[in-house]
């Protein structure tokens, strides 16, 4: 009759230490107690104590209480329409890469002045950006304006390259940040803000506007670097010893 006795004992130990295994790891303050942990813990407890305690855990989890999958129409249309993104990794970096490419396509294609390379001397286009912008607008620089056009075609050109691979990004950003701005104060300058914000352009002609959000694409990219796909990332992944976690 003892060892009846002592068998649902040691039977009745060893539930209570598995139920108290589950239910601390269900309660645990990094844990949430949801639907699967209490069947997790419901099953390992009906499988060495009464069934009675194993249904009541049972019918304790509540079905409707599992977290819904959200969708993309729940981004669309719910809560987080409204949200900010406060770090820019994973999907959320994705909009980066062709926004750096085609911008850097884009600045080789205004540095190309008058021919295929930067800096084409001796051609109608190259002579007429030194005749038509350099000399009037930025005639107080020292040197020749056909040196100071040479160095805003490189600049173009180069740094357009460079930032559309990600290598030295910010460095590229840098350089561009300041041709652009150069050219928003040519255009303020020779046509001021042509009625901005409400005011009528002629002939659709919104001169300062193109380089002003040129602007401000290379100063984020100043402030935040190439982003993924790029050769900084690369090469910061090699040579980095800091740990990103809250950069």
């Amino acid at each position: 009759m003892k060892l009846p006795l002592l068998s649902v004992a040691a039977s009745a130990v060893a539930t209570a230490t598995v139920l108290s295994a589950d239910t601390a790891m269900a309660f645990s303050p990094t844990t949430a107690l949801t639907a699967p942990a209490v069947v997790r813990a419901s099953r390992s407890f009906s499988a060495t104590g009464p069934a009675s305690v194993a249904t009541q855990l049972n019918m304790a989890a509540d079905p409707s209480s599992e977290e819904k999958k959200e969708t993309t129409w729940d981004r669309i249309t719910g809560p987080k329409i409204f949200k900010t993104v406060t770090n820019w990794s994973g999907i959320h970096s994705v909009p980066l890469v062709p926004l750096r490419v085609l911008t850097g396509l884009l600045m080789v294609h205004h540095g190309s002045e008058g021919g295929l390379g930067p800096a084409n001397f001796g051609t109608p286009e190259f002579q007429g950006f030194v005749d038509y912008i350099m000399k009037p607008y930025f005639g107080f620089l020292p040197g020749s304006p056909e040196f100071w056009a040479a160095v805003h075609d490189y600049a173009e050109f180069v740094g357009g390259a460079l930032f559309a691979v990600g290598f030295l990004t910010r460095p590229a950003a840098l350089t561009l940040l300041g041709t652009m701005m150069s050219a928003v104060y040519f255009h303020l300058s020779a046509t001021g803000l042509q009625g901005f914000p409400l005011g009528h352009v002629q002939n659709y002609s919104y001169d300062f506007e193109e380089p002003l959000l040129y602007s401000l694409i290379f100063l984020m990219f100043w402030f935040n670097g190439a982003g993924p796909l790029s050769v900084d990332s690369i090469i910061y992944n090699q040579i980095s010893t800091e740990d990103e976690e809250g950069l």
